[in-house]
């Protein structure tokens, strides 16, 4: 995948939320962080359609999580429409990420330059790096 220096990528699961930079070129990317911010989970809308207890009781749905993927949306949101994210790019595990998508909005879609449906969270950037790079 191609990465526009100076894109953001945001790295998403259900408890965490790091943001990083490219500093490298657009074949090369290379991460640093710039953020981790403390998100407050509070919409929790992914009730409505997790109603099935047996999902809930088997692990299938976390409700705490899909309501942080939400949240990360809304951070997101806040900083594409302020201007401040001109290139995104979110790697997020699959649950995550489709929770996400629920809450884009408009400005943070033309921002996005791509997503990678991974559990990437709590690895060495540089296996991040090579998963970009290994990205369609």
């Amino acid at each position: 995948m191609i990465l526009p220096h100076k894109a953001h990528v945001a790295l998403v699961d259900g408890e965490n939320f790091t943001l990083f930079c490219n500093e490298g070129q657009v074949e090369e990317p290379r991460l640093v962080e710039v953020d981790k911010p403390d998100l407050e989970a509070t919409n929790f809308s992914a009730g409505i359609r997790h109603q099935d207890n047996i999902g809930r009781n088997l692990g299938r749905t976390q409700l705490d999580e899909l309501a942080h993927g939400a949240a990360a949306a809304e951070w997101l949101n806040a900083k594409a429409i302020a201007g401040e994210i001109a290139a995104l790019l979110v790697i997020a595990d699959p649950k995550t990420l489709g929770e996400m998508r629920r809450h884009y909005h408009g400005e943070l879609k033309d921002r996005l330059v791509g997503e990678i449906d991974k559990t990437l969270t709590g690895q060495p950037t540089a296996r991040l790096e090579a998963a970009i790079v290994a990205a369609d």
